[in-house]
């Protein structure tokens, strides 16, 4: 009781706790379509095979909704402020879930309609979340603890996925696959989180940099006052006048974003990449059709259920190692560690595939096999999870000036939303057709990743704003985008002998998650 009324009292407790619950909506949605997928009922009720490809359209079309999601909740977030944006997509969230759940309730025509209303709607309100929440997170943590912190609240996106997939899997056993309330329960129960942010965010402040950046100076200096209280309040609001008039001259739009003439495409193709590249990890695969993963490595139904269960019990307490070593090591470390491991994961479990597969044949035990893929496959989401979960998400709110970072950050979003709708619509089809080969596919797609990381990605953490421009001056200055050559590689790693130096006006901080 006392930590529920610290967070309902403590301004910085609340926005942490408020930023990772709004992420696990994310997850959330992961976790409870893979087990919908092969409930026999749901099927039925849209009409469907479970091989049928618009089992993954249905789930895809999601994506597409959160790319479109991401522009509007940007511009309202711009507009209105960042707390009406997300007010805004919960309550669009909300509406989308109870689409979902009344698809072919009592009824079986149109059925299929509702259904993708549904995931469409609820696509626009969580991709608008996943735009603006790293945002307004972000504006209101110090520049040392950027990294973990957004990394803290992303491995609620995991526990949102936990959540979802335990449910599944209880009603899933206690009703059968055969009765229509074994799918529809995990998504009524996912409006606990639109329901219960709802009624928390009047309690959460503005952002105080969005406030002096639209001239309303006194909303600024009030939420300034609920967060860090008077005695620091006057002070914090002059540098955030300072770091408006520092950041007049960064002022940009889309076009000068996405049009390789534009002052910052180079800082947006950074950022789509890092959303490109996080898509070919394969992870949406994973996260979605888990079970049949493990079932191709040759289990049973069930225990492949399970293992998947436990495989995101695995990626939740590794995730632990994102926010413990992100702003200690930096993302690009991270990132393209994790990428050569993973390629490397998916590479043995491309031998395994085939062993498991060809298992009768060979005279080779199933467990001699399945084992061994397991482990290949924990580790390969547990890397997923430290390495590309939440870094390209902190990296254009790292490189992009307050004035811009909405539109960074919703340019992030489309990619991400665009890029999960390949993924998904063709994982199952892939299944079906490539079996093992699609872990090689896979293996393939995490080297490339791993090399354009490597090659084109600075590392953004432990630097200001204006620091992390000076990579993007030099490089037109020097003609080139590899990270090798500019500045004499000086961006290939964090910067050594800053820890604790003074912070400038756009990185000033406003608040310390506390235990961030």
């Amino acid at each position: 009781m006392d930590y529920v009324k610290n967070v309902i009292n403590d301004k910085k407790t609340g926005i942490v706790v408020f930023s990772s619950t709004a992420i696990a909506l994310y997850g959330y949605d992961q976790g409870m379509m893979s087990l919908i997928n092969t409930n026999y009922d749901y099927l039925d009720t849209m009409g469907i095979s479970e091989s049928d490809p618009l089992v993954g359209i249905i789930v895809s079309v999601y994506y597409l909704g959160c790319a479109v999601g991401a522009v509007l909740a940007s511009y309202l977030g711009d507009m209105r402020g960042r707390r009406p944006s997300i007010f805004a997509c919960l309550a669009v969230t909300s509406l989308g879930n109870l689409l979902m759940f009344i698809a072919g309730l009592g009824y079986a025509r149109g059925a299929m309609t509702m259904m993708f209303l549904g995931r469409i709607v609820m696509g626009l309100g969580v991709g608008g979340i996943d735009a603006v929440i790293p945002v307004y997170s972000s504006e209101l943590n110090e520049e040392g603890g950027r990294g973990k912190a957004l990394a803290q609240e992303f491995q609620a996106n995991i526990f949102g996925l936990n959540m979802a997939f335990a449910i599944n899997l209880v009603v899933t056993n206690a009703l059968g696959k055969e009765n229509q309330w074994a799918w529809r329960i995990p998504i009524i129960a996912m409006q606990v989180y639109p329901v219960l942010l709802l009624s928390f965010i009047c309690r959460l402040p503005e952002s105080p940099k969005w406030c002096v950046f639209h001239d309303r100076e006194e909303d600024a200096h009030e939420a300034l006052v609920d967060i860090v209280g008077k005695d620091e309040a006057g002070e914090k609001l002059d540098d955030l006048k300072q770091a408006q008039e520092e950041e007049s001259a960064h002022s940009i739009g889309y076009s000068d974003m996405i049009f390789p003439s534009g002052q910052q495409f180079h800082e947006t193709m950074v950022t789509v990449m890092g959303q490109v590249n996080q898509a070919l990890t394969g992870y949406g695969a994973v996260s979605v059709y888990g079970p049949q993963i493990f079932e191709l490595l040759g289990f049973g139904v069930t225990t492949a259920e399970y293992l998947t269960q436990g495989n995101y019990i695995s990626y939740f307490i590794l995730m632990t190692f994102a926010w413990l070593l992100i702003d200690r090591v930096g993302r690009r470390f991270l990132m393209v560690t994790g990428a050569f491991g993973i390629a490397v994961c998916f590479a043995i479990l491309t031998v395994l595939g085939a062993l498991a597969t060809n298992s009768k044949q060979l005279g080779i035990p199933n467990l001699a096999v399945s084992i061994p893929g397991s482990i290949a496959l924990y580790v390969a989401t547990g890397l997923f999870g430290i390495g590309w979960l939440s870094q390209v998400w902190l990296i254009p709110t790292e490189i992009f000036p307050s004035t811009s970072r909405a539109q960074g950050s919703a340019i992030s979003v489309i990619i991400w939303g665009l890029a999960n709708f390949a993924v998904t619509l063709l994982t199952p089809i892939g299944f079906h057709n490539l079996k093992y080969w699609l872990f090689l596919v896979f293996a393939v797609t995490n080297l490339f990743a791993g090399w354009w990381t490597w090659a084109y990605s600075p590392e953004t953490g432990g630097r200001s704003f204006e620091e992390n421009q000076e990579f993007f001056t030099d490089s037109k200055e020097q003609n080139t985008w590899l990270v090798t050559r500019i500045n004499h590689g000086e961006f290939r790693h964090l910067p050594r002998g800053k820890e604790g130096d003074g912070i400038d006006g756009e990185r000033q901080p406003l608040l310390a998650a506390d235990g961030a």
